[in-house]
């Protein structure tokens, strides 16, 4: 194959027809991701659950793929409640996360039939309760705990270390207060406890420790409760990455969960994670078109008409990624480049050493792995706007996302008049 294909689409035939830079998300790629999941995370012994973790990429049409696969949906703020709900998502089976939910959430969530809720810290469970009875709502809660246990991820994405943002050690007086709130409420109900343990991450151990540790919480409860592992399943962005393979990464969990209670005899209603990288993150390519081709005394730059706007990544976590020219894909690499992006900022490097086929101004760079976080992440920085999303497959593509045009970034801006 000489030119990159899409879904049955070359790939300059897409960036012709929407501009670049342009997300390009095989939609095929996206089913199959979330099919895995759901038929992969199963027990005989408990209930399990598979949301899909909204914050990778939301958009109204993927949250409808999302929902004709039968997963839940994990949200962290009021805007994605709102897309949720304007896509037709089933109230009862999105959980709401986040470490900081304000008043206006809150009151947003319960007065539109969201049940479950993933409590951060005791003073979110005390406004839930107040909240709760003022609306005579009853709810779900879910517990976010600190472990203690980290996945060997970037520093800036592990989540479970002591001193993180995130959740509340189980033996801390908050957590127990935040109990005994519950225990004693008529409006929160327990559902179980959650927890998170980093991102990319490559290695079950941790994970089969994180299980150990909220299991062994089981045993100061009557009732049975549920369990939530969160998220993490490493992608592949470069060839140095070895995902786990997903399908008997999840027989193992989900034996390992199984035997654990069988030895400590106890039980659980529910086993809950939320991939969301994992679904999204391969199914997705960014489409550049190079610009200007620069040399100086050590370096060979390929600028692109993109960057940092549209995948902030790179220069907040060091993320790298793998990459081609899409009409040459037969051609020797014979260039060792950076690909750098067009923002006011020396930090904009969409790729720092890549080898590639000498290019020349017009050329089409696919950049690859870039589903999770990039349209999410996007920003008009530098008054840029944000690009176009397209789904495709079976040779045909279809507008998700209408790229921003100029008069975009003006709106909300409030206009005087001046002399």
């Amino acid at each position: 194959m000489t030119e990159l294909e899409i879904g049955g689409i070359p790939a300059r035939t897409l960036a012709e027809e929407y501009q670049t830079p342009l997300y390009v998300y095989d939609e095929e790629k996206l089913k199959n991701g979330m099919k895995r999941f759901k038929q992969g995370f199963i027990s005989h012994h408990f209930n399990t659950k598979v949301l899909y973790a909204s914050k990778a990429f939301q958009t109204i049409e993927m949250l409808h793929l999302v929902k004709e696969q039968g997963l839940g949906l994990d949200v962290v703020s009021g805007g994605e409640i709102y897309t949720a709900l304007a896509a037709n998502f089933p109230e009862e089976r999105i959980y709401f996360h986040g470490n900081n939910k304000t008043l206006g959430e809150l009151t947003y969530a319960l007065n539109n039939g969201l049940t479950h809720f993933v409590a951060d810290n005791l003073m979110e469970i005390e406004l839930l309760e107040a909240l709760c009875k003022e609306y005579s709502k009853k709810i779900q809660v879910m517990l976010r705990l600190n472990v203690g246990i980290e996945a060997h991820t970037h520093e800036y994405i592990v989540t479970a270390h002591i001193d993180s943002k995130f959740g509340m050690s189980y033996e801390s007086e908050d957590c127990q207060q935040a109990l005994q709130l519950i225990k004693k409420s008529s409006h929160l109900q327990l559902e179980g406890f959650h927890a998170h343990i980093g991102s990319q991450i490559f290695d079950l151990t941790a994970w089969f420790a994180e299980i150990d540790q909220l299991i062994s919480y089981l045993k100061d409860f009557d009732e049975t409760l549920s369990l939530n592992l969160g998220g993490g399943f490493g992608i592949r962005y470069t060839d140095n990455d070895r995902p786990l393979p997903i399908e008997d990464s999840l027989r193992q969990l989900i034996r390992h969960t199984e035997e654990t209670l069988e030895q400590q005899q106890l039980k659980i209603s529910q086993l809950i994670i939320e991939p969301g990288r994992s679904i999204v993150g391969e199914a997705g390519t960014t489409l550049y078109t190079i610009g200007f081709i620069k040399k100086t005394p050590h370096k060979t730059y390929y600028f692109v008409d993109g960057g940092m706007t549209d995948n902030i990544r790179p220069a907040l976590y060091q993320a790298e990624y793998s990459c081609d020219i899409a009409t040459k894909l037969s051609e020797e690499k014979t260039e060792k480049v950076t690909v750098a992006g067009k923002m006011c900022e020396s930090g904009d490097i969409v790729i720092k050493e890549v080898l590639l086929p000498a290019a020349k101004l017009g050329d089409i760079l696919a950049v690859y792995a870039t589903g999770a976080y990039g349209y999410s992440m996007s920003s008009n920085y530098n008054r840029t706007v944000t690009p176009a999303v397209v789904f495709v497959g079976n040779g045909e593509s279809r507008l998700v996302v209408r790229r921003q045009e100029y008069s975009d970034l003006l709106k909300g801006e409030v206009a005087y008049e001046h002399p």
